[in-house]
């Protein structure tokens, strides 16, 4: 096993590879030599920049036959005040030690404290140089100076009711416990805690509220818990303690366990919550319980409170609470939803796991969120649980939700948070919606019921790897928008879309830390996702891709994988060498750009002089006159003097001589049955020159058009660059005749120029747009300026009027 400091010594090891190349040649270093500067970027990584296998995680890439992880099971009591909008609650938190390690402290995570003041995600938020500020920067700087968030209240005690010892740092708590617990021992301790929520659209964040407040709305609001209680950190075979702080970006990687949740809510709220909901009958009406059952078979959204229900809690608002009580079994989380504003509609769904033969597909949303979202939530849920459960596994788990309120789009076990809403159209006052709005919302269920495979089942390590949740699902995202409509307008996945930021300074390498990474979205979701299906349509293809990634999903299904554990997997059960690939595309920030350099075309010389003098004519008939001779229109002396005419100017060059005859004669007489052979082939031998401008090597895909009309595409594996990643020149013999070659012709490498992939290089069309009216103002027409050399370098200035 590797310690965790050795671990992080690797990792630091590969980080070198993260500095920006300021040319496209050698981010990796070079293998040594005594002389030249070679780069071999089909070294293996294997004991590199890789760690050791061990019996934890094994060489192939799975778990080995030691692998362990922890347990946490929690019950839990919370109450929502609603008019103070803060969360108080207690816990019950049973930890199993599975590790082979003794623990003496605990560390849970307390994500929220990185809204107090003094935080480091407070502390280190930085600003543009930009002398503007937006309204809601500045709502935010005012907010924060009145509202401060993070736990508060805490107490902890041991099952005998005695005080635990506990420690604050920053986003995280460390427990002293009053007895190591060993191997194999489990220990149960009691958390209470208050918590207030955030108004999410004023300071930002992953949860908290919004209400309807604003002149005509009904002053309701909706409550999104996420975060909102005390979590054991992750303990790990690689990492030991995953106990870094949380500063905004990384979100969370926990353990799994059992959830017993009771919410107490106000009376009038609906509650959509990870897990299965215990107490229909004391919560729901009977209608509602009916509507509910029914739903289960239905083939399309059924609601189960209707919108006229909701309008009559807004208006009412009763008294009193109601307890909603929830079991999750297996999960890495937990989330709520909460408010009186709620519409919840609901489909079955049929599912390949026999522990789940049904899945139940609900969306939670108010009326403001219609009629989008009666067309669209639920359906898209259905749609990503097929998708997902064909590139996957089936879906684990017996409901998936899709929640409509303040947060754009986030992920939990069976919930998810979604943001899309139509807007009210100004003359009519009618809510209706954008195309953008549409496949917007599409979008980002698809995406956000994705992550309930990863990371929910399949438990990568966000706040380390983000693009192993982001990236993977991203990519598997492009596939269900795909198969939803052909035409869907994808964000993410085509390859040419990465090309801009491929090209960017500011990039960094797809194995970076979460929290620094400038531009997050391309690197943790656009360019692996990108590099993925490259690695599926261009490098392996759809049948061995697809095997080796279902075989990855099965085998860390409630497992924890790194970064490693996908490579390795990948390759193993593809049976293909993808270091180079990893290399370039995680390492590196190296991009594609393979130029088609050249194109010569060659006959084998038959030795026949009467075959070969006449192809030599043909060549020099070919040539052009120069200009001089072509302007040399008199006549010269051996034109007009025969006596200077003598037995060179009379032989015809291009027939062959009696020597030349002779000497193929007796080639004839005696001739090697192999030249022979040789001699009598009659193709055309073309060999293209690639050039590799970007760095990056990939396989090079020739497409090449003939005379006759075909066309022959062929796919050159990546491994044509092993002996040099910066040109190569490759040989194809046909008896056709090329017209013209083009390579990567449906741009699926994302390669950076397309203007160098064409021989010989195409014309680039474009479009001018017309300016109406004159170019510009003529200033010689303007008696009022003063119109002097300097005068045009600066502004104008009034001239004295006489």
């Amino acid at each position: 096993m590797l310690g965790p400091s050795v671990f992080k010594k690797l990792l630091l090891a590969s980080c070198v590879l993260a500095l920006p190349a300021v040319t496209s040649v050698a981010l990796a270093d070079p293998v040594e030599q005594t002389k030249g500067r070679f780069e071999d970027k089909f070294r293996q990584l294997e004991g590199e920049e890789w760690p050791t296998p061990t019996d934890y995680r094994n060489a192939a890439g799975e778990p080995g036959y030691r692998y362990w992880q922890q347990k946490v099971d929690y019950r839990i009591k919370a109450s929502l005040n609603e008019a103070t909008r803060t969360l108080t609650a207690t816990q019950t938190v049973t930890y199993k030690n599975n590790s082979p390690d003794t623990l003496r402290y605990l560390w849970l995570m307390l994500d929220q404290n990185n809204y107090k003041r003094d935080s480091i995600a407070q502390l280190t938020d930085t600003v543009s140089s930009s002398k503007e500020i937006s309204v809601g920067e500045v709502r935010r700087v005012k907010r924060m100076q009145v509202w401060e968030g993070g736990f508060n209240d805490l107490k902890v005690t041991a099952a005998d009711g005695s005080a635990l010892a506990f420690t604050l740092n920053d986003t995280l708590m460390r427990i002293d416990l009053a007895q190591p617990l060993k191997s194999g021992e489990s220990l149960t301790f009691t958390v209470s805690w208050s918590v207030p929520l955030p108004e999410t659209k004023v300071v930002g964040g992953r949860s908290g509220y919004e209400c309807f407040t604003k002149p005509g709305e009904d002053g309701n609001c909706i409550f999104l818990g996420a975060q909102w209680f005390p979590r054991l950190a992750v303990y790990s075979d690689y990492e030991g303690w995953h106990n870094k702080a949380f500063i905004g970006s990384g979100e969370f990687t926990l353990e799994f366990g059992d959830y017993e949740v009771e919410l107490t809510v106000p009376a009038d709220h609906i509650v959509s919550a990870t897990g299965e909901l215990l107490n229909p009958g004391e919560v729901l009406t009977a209608a509602q319980q009916k509507r509910y059952i029914e739903a289960r078979t239905a083939s399309s959204p059924v609601y189960v409170v209707t919108p006229d229900e909701a309008a009559a809690a807004e208006k009412s608002k009763a008294t009193g609470t109601k307890t909603w009580k929830f079991r999750a079994d297996n999960v890495r989380d937990f989330a709520f939803g909460s408010s009186r504003k709620f519409i919840w509609d609901a489909m079955g769904v049929k599912n390949a796991d026999p522990a789940h033969p049904t899945v139940m597909a609900m969306s939670f949303f108010p009326k403001e969120a219609r009629p989008l979202w009666d067309a669209y939530s639920t359906k898209s849920i259905a749609h990503t649980l097929n998708v997902y459960g064909k590139f996957a596994f089936a879906y684990p788990y017996p409901t998936a939700q899709s929640v409509n309120g303040p947060v754009g789009g986030m992920e939990y076990p069976m919930i998810t948070f979604n943001g899309p809403r139509p807007v009210k159209d100004k003359k009519t006052g009618e809510l209706t919606y954008t195309e953008r709005a549409k496949y917007g919302l599409i979008g980002v269920v698809i995406h956000e019921i994705g992550h309930i495979w990863f990371p929910m089942t399949v438990n990568s390590d966000e706040r380390q790897w983000t693009w192993m949740d982001e990236g993977i699902n991203s990519f598997l995202q492009f596939q269900a928008e795909k198969e939803w409509d052909k035409d869907y307008p994808t964000r993410r996945g085509e390859p040419k879309s990465m090309v801009e930021y491929m090209l960017s300074e500011n990039q960094v390498p797809i194995m970076t830390n979460s929290e620094s990474i400038p531009q997050f979205g391309n690197n943790a979701y656009g360019k692996p996702a990108a590099a993925l299906t490259i690695l599926r349509e261009t490098v392996l293809g759809r049948e061995k891709f697809d095997f080796a990634f279902k075989e990855y999903s099965r085998r860390w299904q409630f497992k924890r994988p790194t970064p490693y554990d996908f490579f390795r997997t990948m390759e193993e059960a593809s049976g293909t060498d993808l270091d180079w690939f990893w290399r370039g595309w995680f390492y590196s920030t190296d991009h594609v750009d393979i130029e088609l350099a050249d194109v010569k075309k060659a006959r084998l010389n038959t030795r026949d002089p009467v075959v070969e003098k006449a192809w030599e004519k043909v060549q020099d008939d070919a040539q052009p006159d120069s200009l001089t001779a072509a302007r040399n229109t008199g006549k010269t002396v051996v034109e007009t003097d025969p006596a200077t005419v003598d037995y060179y100017n009379t032989d015809d060059k291009w027939e062959p001589t009696v020597k030349e005859k002779k000497k193929y004669a007796d080639l004839q007489k005696d001739i090697d049955p192999d030249l022979k052979e040789a001699l009598a082939v009659k193709d055309n031998f073309y060999n293209f020159t690639f050039r590799n401008k970007g760095g990056l090597v990939m396989p090079v895909i020739l497409k090449m058009d003939y005379t006759d009309g075909t066309s022959e595409t062929v796919r050159i594996p990546a491994e044509v660059w092993r002996y040099n990643p910066a040109q190569v020149t490759w040989q194809h013999a046909t008896l056709k005749t090329l017209k013209q070659a083009v390579i990567d012709p449906l741009w699926e490498t994302a390669d950076a120029d397309v203007s160098n992939n064409a021989f010989p290089r195409k014309i680039d069309e474009q479009r001018f747009e017309v300016r109406e009216g004159e170019d510009g103002p003529n200033r010689m027409k303007d008696d009022e300026l003063v119109v002097t050399p300097d005068s045009l370098k600066t502004q104008p200035k009034k001239a004295d009027k006489k």
